[in-house]
């Protein structure tokens, strides 16, 4: 590990470099600490945590993740790619957790390709990370339900519509509800009744 200098006040009783000693000793009591040391630590701390994101270490880069998605700090384009691309579900997962924390509406786009993750954690995630965003993430929410590519994506998709409870969703709720799918149905059915049209959708005897 490279030796991290740290400018911490004289107070403080670890060093930069055995804090990041602690994120990784494999002590979960001894690593949360760490993270709150670190997060105070500011802007001294962010070389060294940005450093470990490339670790080859799932767990280097998950304690890494799990550190800069609490610091207000936080870019959020330094969570994307490790949502997108990282080969370990857990980082993924982590990933997505900080861009819910965030709420940045440029992560939109990011977010609903991960609604196609094979991990469903890490897609059900994603979906709660828009759902936080809301009304700003409904455009694009609204295309991936009609884009048949990925159908969990679509529920998903659905899902954070009906949470979100914007009325521009209220065509495409419609349309699925003409479709062959239980779970479709069932999101398309609760975002209506949550925008108070659940007798819009019931065909007469």
């Amino acid at each position: 590990m490279i030796n991290y200098q740290s400018h911490l006040p004289p107070n403080n009783v670890l060093t930069l470099q055995e804090l990041l000693e602690d994120l990784l000793s494999g002590d979960e009591t001894r690593a949360e600490n760490a993270v709150s040391a670190l997060i105070q630590s500011g802007q001294d701390a962010i070389p060294a945590l940005l450093d470990l994101t490339r670790a080859p270490n799932a767990d280097s880069r998950w304690w890494a993740l799990r550190t800069l998605a609490q610091s207000p700090l936080l870019q959020t384009e330094w969570l994307i790619p490790f949502l997108l691309n990282d080969p370990a579900p857990e980082v993924r997962q982590c990933a997505a957790l900080g861009l819910a924390i965030k709420h940045d509406e440029s992560t939109v786009k990011s977010l609903v390709q991960a609604l196609s993750d094979s991990d469903t954690m890490t897609s059900n995630l994603a979906a709660n990370a828009l759902i936080k965003i809301g009304k700003d993430a409904v455009p694009a929410l609204i295309e991936c339900v009609k884009d048949k590519s990925s159908q969990s994506a679509r529920i998903l998709a659905l899902r954070a519509l009906a949470e979100i409870r914007d009325h521009r969703a209220i065509p495409v709720m419609m349309q699925v509800m003409e479709e062959n799918s239980v779970l479709l149905q069932h999101w398309a059915k609760e975002g209506l009744e949550r925008l108070g049209l659940d007798m819009v959708y019931i065909k007469p005897v």
